[in-house]
């Protein structure tokens, strides 16, 4: 496994050595150890699994108790994987990261607690699996919305073409009106 930092404190990608003959292929997409050596010491407590159409973003999301870690992969399709530093005392607040995952390419993104989280499907269909460090708390749940200007992502969206967003999403707030870490 291979760690490429980003411009991101606790943002890093992560490259498996895939192993690939006539047959197909094989990787370690997550080993305790090889982690802990890479420097990421989190236990992660469960596992989620998502299928999305072309088009949909989901996000900005994070939990302001219960707060999580997470470990993205796609394994069908591709997306356009966004972090974005919530973190108030960090000289990167309100900066983000985005990268292209997919299931040819197999990287995966760990985000650290302290960053909100989004995707938006690029393929025709896309499946992500990510584990994360604490359970889902419904009550916990927030929202910054996709389109802040202050944080100006730059969303790979075909021209003139709008996301397809859930309610929640659809309602999100400024970072400049959300609780944040």
């Amino acid at each position: 496994m291979k760690r490429l930092d980003t411009p991101l404190e606790g943002v890093i990608v992560l490259e498996p050595q895939v192993f690939q003959d006539t047959r197909g292929f094989f990787y370690e997409s997550y080993n305790e150890e090889t982690f802990r050596s890479l420097g990421i010491h989190d236990k992660f407590v469960q596992d989620n699994h998502s299928g999305s159409r072309k088009g949909v973003l989901r996000g900005l999301h994070y939990q302001i108790c219960h707060p999580q870690a997470k470990l993205v992969r796609v394994i069908s399709g591709e997306i356009f994987d966004v972090a974005v530093d919530i973190r108030r005392s960090s000289p990167t607040f309100g900066k983000w990261f985005g990268i292209h995952l997919s299931a040819k390419n197999k990287k995966q993104l760990y985000i650290s607690v302290g960053f909100a989280h989004g995707f938006l499907v690029l393929s025709e269909w896309a499946e992500v699996l990510y584990k994360t460090t604490d359970f889902y708390a419904p009550h916990c749940d927030r929202v910054i919305i996709w389109n802040d200007p202050t944080i100006s992502i730059k969303w790979p969206l075909d021209d003139g073409m709008e996301p397809i967003l859930s309610p929640k999403d659809a309602q999100g707030l400024r970072l400049e009106e959300a609780d944040l870490f």
